[in-house]
């Protein structure tokens, strides 16, 4: 089954079930993916719909924080549970360690040696770990790795 037939599936389980909060998140991806689809007439794969997933991960997080920081925390513990719902559509995202492993081959393929070589490890880095490793993770375990 494709990620947007899951979708699907799952927004329909939620309408019956009243689970508001999931029934919205679902419908945000779902939004997402069409106007995608519309601007550039393409059908997207699974990949495609990860990465907006991600995406979605990200602004809903960034909106939690001015959220915060305005003191509507009410408003903000929306986004965190949209937040939760968006994350059952990743794959299993992997631990320090397996990422801390990947990213030692990975600098050893490349040949990096120093922080000046991160451009080279991030590029090859972000292909390998798409999906089960965000881009701020890998970042850090660049940075941890290199200094």
């Amino acid at each position: 089954m494709s990620l947007k037939e899951q979708l699907k599936s799952d927004l329909k389980d939620a309408m019956r079930s009243k689970e508001i909060v999931k029934r919205d998140s679902i419908r945000a991806i779902n939004t997402m993916i069409k106007q995608i689809e519309v601007d550039e007439r393409k059908e997207l794969n699974d990949e495609d719909v990860i990465k907006l997933v991600q995406r979605g991960i990200k602004q809903r997080e960034e909106a939690s924080m001015q959220y915060k920081d305005a003191g509507r925390d009410d408003l903000a513990q929306v986004e965190q549970e949209q937040i939760e719902v968006f994350k059952i559509y990743l794959p299993q995202q992997i631990n320090d360690e397996e990422l801390e492993s990947g990213m030692k081959e990975v600098i050893a393929e490349v040949g990096a040696t120093t922080i000046k070589d991160m451009g080279k490890v991030m590029g090859t880095a972000s292909k390998k770990f798409a999906g089960v490793a965000d881009g701020k993770r890998i970042n850090e375990m660049v940075k941890k790795l290199l200094a």
